[in-house]
């Protein structure tokens, strides 16, 4: 195994356990813990979540700190942004040869850094709904079906109701309205 590869295993294998909160530094780590403890000062709590980023800035854990920080703050523009940032820098860990194909069904439920991606992308497509920014959403479920195609992330949600407000959004659900999965007869 050449050194290069050796090196990327090891940055995956880091920002994988770092998607589930482990290889943070104690100092990012009180940092973000401070902030969630200003959450109702909202001025205090955010310079505290960007000197964690600041120190940690290819970590997602401050960048999931940011996100819901702007998240639950309403300020979905914002969240969108670092949504952004934090779906850049899973795409870099997790190599420039991902998402040529669909990662395989062991890789969509246990992989951290694929979950990650993944759900990074879910919360995107959410996003831009609620922004109206329609047409991206769309986009981003179209790439959401292509990786996770049995739907284990359960983005499939959002692309109906995408679906039902572009067609109208009348009246209730129809009968085979399906409750989880890519409607297989409709394209994103």
């Amino acid at each position: 195994m050449n050194a290069n590869r050796l090196h990327f295993d090891d940055d995956l294998a880091a920002f994988a356990d770092g998607a589930i909160g482990g290889g943070l530094s104690p100092q990012v780590s009180a940092l973000i813990a401070q902030a969630g403890q200003l959450r109702h000062l909202p001025l205090e709590a955010l310079p505290l979540l960007e000197q964690a980023r600041t120190a940690a800035p290819r970590h997602p854990a401050p960048l999931i700190a940011l996100y819901r920080f702007y998240f639950y703050g309403h300020e979905l523009a914002q969240a969108r942004a670092v949504g952004e940032n934090a779906l850049a820098i899973a795409r870099t860990a997790l190599g420039p040869n991902f998402g040529d194909e669909a990662p395989d069904d062991e890789a969509t439920c246990d992989n951290a850094a694929v979950r990650f991606y993944l759900f990074t992308l879910k919360g995107l497509a959410y996003l831009n709904m609620r922004l109206a920014a329609l047409d991206e959403a769309q986009r981003i479920l179209k790439e959401l079906r292509r990786l996770d195609p049995k739907d284990h992330i359960g983005g499939a949600l959002l692309f109906h109701v995408l679906t039902r407000h572009q067609n109208g959004g009348a009246g209730d659900a129809p009968a085979d309205y399906p409750v989880r999965g890519w409607n297989a007869t409709g394209p994103i």
